[in-house]
């Protein structure tokens, strides 16, 4: 694995460790037979896709038994990461696209992830109850909210209040304001010092 990850998170477990390590040839196998990561970013896949993704976790750490929607995971980020990284918590991947769901599905199965379920289908689709939605820059945040408005729980026992955790680049203050709701940005130039990470943000919206 890329030093990459232990040198920001630097308490893995070796089960964690062998996991993350496990991730490149995965993904590089699957975007073979389903491109789910554009040829491009698989040359920096840990910087693009597992730091990025693990973003969420440097803003908030989730508790224990924290129950997490993904939305438009794609090939599985940022659930797939985050599930590695906090293993006492159920994480359920969606996306529209069935074959990107195969992906997610072999990927977990591979690592062996029990915290992972994985549906094809749409997020206003998804029944049962989340603490957190988390998803990464899959459209603007108003189309977004109105998808999952209606998913979350009402228990609360984590950092930050339950809502969307949602990682975003750019400048996002018409899309915010668009979105008429409370939303906090944290820039992930606190956290990292790549150069990809500049102008990234994990925006926290309370439900």
């Amino acid at each position: 694995m890329s030093t990459l990850i232990q040198q920001y998170f630097p308490h893995l477990t070796p089960i964690q460790i062998t996991q993350f390590n496990q991730l490149s040839d995965l993904y590089t196998f699957w975007n073979e037979q389903i491109n789910v990561i554009s040829r491009k970013d698989m040359d920096n896949f840990y910087e693009r896709h597992v730091l990025h993704s693990l973003g969420i976790a440097k803003v908030m750490m989730f508790e224990p038994n924290t129950r997490i929607l993904d939305v438009g995971t794609g090939g599985g980020f940022p659930g797939i990461p985050l599930a590695i990284l906090f293993p006492q918590c159920q994480f359920h991947l969606v996306d529209s696209i069935g074959k990107k769901i195969k992906v997610v599905q072999a990927v977990a199965e591979a690592l062996k992830l029990e915290n992972v379920t994985a549906t094809h289908g749409r997020a206003e689709d998804v029944p049962g109850e989340y603490h957190f939605v988390v998803s990464r820059a899959v459209t603007r945040f108003k189309p977004f909210w109105s998808w999952i408005r209606q998913t979350f729980s009402k228990e609360q026992f984590n950092s930050l209040p339950n809502g969307i955790l949602y990682l975003k680049g750019g400048d996002l203050t018409e899309e915010i304001q668009e979105l008429n709701r409370p939303a906090y940005e944290y820039d992930l130039t606190i956290f990292y010092s790549e150069p990809f990470f500049e102008t990234k943000k994990v925006v926290h919206v309370p439900a």
